[in-house]
């Protein structure tokens, strides 16, 4: 076997090494570089003719295409740790809390900082919500309290 083809099928076998620490663990960076330029550099050492070049390229290609797909399978199924997926979790216990779970504002008194027509803003404690109105018009710097929640409404009235 000639020195040069065994250079050429090393490095295309690394390309493919780094292509999947590339795929796996995503953003352009140094494994996807040198997965690219072990591979082109690869099929240039590989190849005798342009026409087995091209063909050689190809065939990398659908090889490529197939790894993608079952890395993405393997990440799908949970069988590979992704990367970007959150393992923590943020219980309700522990103080956190949901963008959605609006309850713990029920009761709250504020003052309304637009006119409610029936929604507007009204701020509560020095931050703003957007709220509507249980009943009609309210006039701006109306004296409110959030009265219930639904999903990620706030349901004001005007005290007096």
């Amino acid at each position: 076997m000639d020195w040069l083809l065994g250079i050429g099928i090393a490095l295309i076998i690394l390309g493919f090494i780094c292509a999947a620490v590339e795929m796996s663990i995503p953003g352009f960076g140094l494994p996807g570089i040198a997965a690219v330029i072990c591979m082109v550099v690869g099929i240039f050492l590989a190849a005798d003719t342009v026409m087995e070049g091209i063909f050689l390229a190809l065939v990398l290609l659908v090889l490529l295409g197939a790894m993608l797909t079952i890395i993405l399978w393997l990440l799908a199924k949970g069988k590979l740790r992704s990367p970007l997926i959150l393992r923590e979790e943020q219980k309700k216990e522990q103080g956190y809390i949901g963008s959605s779970d609006l309850t713990y504002l029920l009761g709250k008194r504020g003052t309304a900082t637009t006119d409610l027509r029936p929604s507007g803003v009204g701020d509560f404690d020095g931050v703003r919500f957007d709220v509507l109105s249980e009943g009609d018009y309210i006039e701006k710097g109306t004296a409110l309290e959030i009265v219930r929640v639904n999903g990620s409404k706030l349901i004001v009235k005007q005290t007096d």
